[in-house]
């Protein structure tokens, strides 16, 4: 469906828990705890049918988030019932790779091909700071399993954080040389509680680049780009197996090029992840409503999609979103 600024919206985010294993320092208050009872997170076949619906309108497109989507049960059922939908072109998964070791054959044989992996350091002992307790190993481990088990493209996303793994960028740049992941840098953004604990900690993506570039020379990517690409923009360092990746919502604004819309996990679509706006498909749904009157819910909220957000990163210091990003899906 194209909406009022001409974008065309194709892309589906899927938040399938709010409950997760880590409790990251940009993502959750410090108490990380879920305050969204289990009776008000969508059932399976409530998703689903909200995907049948949304694919009726245009998405092509889904991805499955958090939370930490391994954490619930069912998973891989759940995206073994997605794969069956022939009009679904794109389903991915993101995760932070804790329980990824186990899960990735599993996940693999349901059809699932593309994986995002959050990781935000390479130390071990910063990396369990970041994320109060993570064990960096597990993390790694689960990365090349899922590598082995045959996943392409595999990404893995690092949120910058001034004075607490900026020193890292180039190690993360230097992962390319040799595996074939996409390494994607992630600009802090002001979202919930925890945006506001780190309000002074943000840093560009042109401040990424300037860093890598004193060391590489970064070479744009340009082939295969398709309309339900997201905003990153790629790049490769000369003879590099993998790519590189920015994504930069606050010093480079993507909204006009917006294809997206987030459904929570409790049943709440969003149609811009910096906004508070959102419209319950959850309460409809257990009402009773037809497909024809959930089509009409999520036309609408399309039709509602903002221009864009109109945050700048000399305004990270503002309170902008009250979700925090663990009960959003990023």
């Amino acid at each position: 469906m194209i909406d009022k600024y001409n974008r065309k919206v194709n892309y589906l985010r899927i938040s399938i828990t709010d409950r997760c294993n880590l409790r990251c320092v940009y993502c959750m208050p410090k108490e990380g705890l879920s305050v969204i009872g289990h009776d008000d997170i969508l059932r399976y076949e409530e998703i689903l049918r909200v995907v049948k619906v949304a694919v009726k309108v245009g998405i092509v497109k889904v991805r499955v988030t958090g939370g930490e989507p391994l954490v619930r049960r069912g998973i891989v059922d759940f995206l073994a019932s997605l794969k069956t939908m022939d009009d679904l072109k794109d389903i991915s998964l993101t995760t932070n790779g804790i329980l990824l070791e186990a899960f990735a054959e599993r996940l693999f044989n349901t059809g699932i091909r593309r994986i995002n992996i959050s990781l935000d350091s390479l130390n071990p002992e910063k990396y369990a700071s970041i994320t109060r307790g993570g064990n960096l190993e597990a993390v790694l481990r689960g990365i090349e399993t899922a590598h082995n088990v045959g996943f392409s493209p595999i990404k893995i996303n690092a949120v910058v954080i001034k004075g607490t793994n900026d020193d890292e960028i180039l190690d993360f740049a230097k992962l390319t040389l040799e595996k074939p992941y996409q390494i994607r840098f992630i600009e802090l953004m002001p979202i919930g509680e925890a945006g506001v604990d780190n309000n002074d900690k943000f840093v560009s993506n042109n401040s990424v680049m300037e860093r890598i570039n004193r060391s590489y020379t970064l070479y744009p990517v340009t082939e295969n780009r398709n309309l339900t690409d997201g905003p990153a923009r790629t790049y490769r360092i000369k003879g590099a197996k993998g790519k590189l990746g920015f994504i930069s919502p606050m010093s480079h604004h993507f909204c006009k090029s917006c294809n997206r819309l987030r459904l929570t996990a409790d049943g709440h679509l969003r149609a811009c992840l910096l906004s508070d706006e959102e419209f319950d498909l959850k309460g409809p749904l257990r009402a009773g409503c037809s497909d024809s009157e959930l089509e009409d819910l999520i036309k609408m909220v399309i039709a509602k999609k903002p221009s864009g957000h109109n945050i700048s990163c000399d305004e990270v210091h503002i309170k902008k979103c009250v979700r925090d990003m663990h009960s959003i899906g990023g």
